[in-house]
């Protein structure tokens, strides 16, 4: 059975802009993972799409998610390292993948993913980094009794206002 998990954006996500610590940077309303709809082997799948722009060469990290319904970060699924972004990125493209499955339920909980950044190095062609970017990080303590909201976040090296990140489309689904 293939889920689709909502509630499901009606727009694309804001620019968001002038930062250097993690922040969540979703279209909302975010996708909300319900306390006990996870079962062990249920595969979860986030796919995220958007671009990112930027002046001189900041570094940037895009990963998921898991928080509280409202947007706040509790636990990063996966996220690239600090990447080096190529010089004045005028809404390059980046498409973000991650898969998982739960192999723990309850209070401390786990699940085991990996995936992808697809980072822009032109508005035509990407360079491919896996994430997380170690084993250790592979798996995560997820509390499936509890509802989450899953998101995009992302982190600048530099503070500038050029430096933007919007998400287009920012998907979950649960295969069970």
């Amino acid at each position: 059975m293939t889920t689709p998990v909502g509630p499901f954006p009606a727009a694309l996500g804001a620019a968001f802009n002038t930062f250097t610590t993690r922040q969540d940077v979703s279209p909302q309303p975010l996708p909300i993972v319900q306390g006990y709809q996870l079962r062990l082997g249920s595969h979860i799948w986030i796919k995220s799409v958007g671009e990112f722009s930027t002046t001189g060469t900041p570094t940037l990290a895009l990963g998921h998610y898991i928080g509280t319904i409202a947007g706040a970060i509790t636990t990063v699924i996966a996220e690239s390292a600090a990447i080096t972004t190529g010089t004045g990125a005028a809404s390059w493209p980046f498409d973000l993948e991650w898969t998982g499955v739960c192999t723990g339920l309850g209070t401390a909980g786990s699940v085991t993913g990996a995936g992808t950044l697809q980072l822009g190095t032109s508005l035509t062609a990407y360079s491919a980094t896996p994430i997380p970017v170690t084993l250790a990080l592979r798996t995560i303590v997820w509390d499936t009794t509890i509802a989450r909201g899953i998101g995009v976040c992302a982190t600048y090296g530099t503070s500038s206002v050029s430096n933007a990140v919007r998400v287009y489309s920012h998907n979950v689904t649960i295969l069970n």
